[in-house]
């Protein structure tokens, strides 16, 4: 397991403007999309709340992925780097390893000034659901979904394009939702409660309409 303590947190962060330095690579697959396997050291990520730490994980694509260990915070955040975007298509593989009130993972959206939206999926509940989050999480649609399995990996994807917002949970399109509130922002991940969730495979696509 490879863990980056506080103490190196916090210096890494006085050196690159208050950015959280993490293990992981970022590569480009093309002119504007961003990919993020988590093998290397790379700059510009920023944790907001949680304990977020490389790890060695059992069917994670490079054997390692992003783990968030925190169980005390109401949701814990961390945002990537690149941005702000408007219009973006964005997916990850999560794997929830366990919670007793939540086992949740999520993709974070146009997250600005600490406003965001969220599409979740939780292991211990039987829905998939579009939330936005401005000093209190309000949810905008719920669908009804086979709650995804302990210990396994899963995938999640997003569409936003304008004021059109679309989730997709393991290839199946499960939100399509029309909401204007947050126009841009940066992309993160989101863990709830005494959720312990690996992520994996984070893709980051802008959406050009040039």
């Amino acid at each position: 397991m490879h863990k980056i303590s506080r103490r190196q947190l916090m210096t890494t962060a006085a050196t690159v403007g208050g950015s959280m330095i993490f293990a992981g690579r970022q590569t480009k697959a093309a002119d504007s999309e961003m990919r993020f396997d988590f093998t290397r050291a790379f700059g510009g990520w920023e944790t907001v709340t949680g304990q977020w730490a490389i790890e060695d994980v059992a069917g994670a694509s490079s054997g390692k992925a992003l783990v968030q260990r925190a169980t005390n915070n109401a949701f814990n955040v961390i945002i990537a780097p690149g941005g702000p975007f408007a219009d973006v298509n964005v997916s990850v593989r999560f794997k929830p390893i366990s919670g007793i009130k939540d086992a949740a993972g999520g993709i974070v959206f146009r997250f600005s000034e600490g406003r965001y939206y969220v599409i979740r999926a939780n292991a211990l509940e039987d829905n998939f659901n579009l939330y936005y989050y401005d000093s209190s999480r309000r949810k905008i649609l719920e669908t009804r979904v086979k709650a995804p399995a302990l210990g396994q990996w899963h995938k999640l994807r997003i569409n936003a394009e304008g004021d059109r917002l679309r989730g997709w949970l393991n290839e199946q399109q499960l939100i399509d939702h029309r909401d204007d509130r947050f126009k841009s922002g940066r992309v993160g991940l989101w863990t709830k409660a005494d959720s312990i969730t690996a992520f994996d495979d984070l893709v980051v696509s802008p959406i050009d309409h040039g």
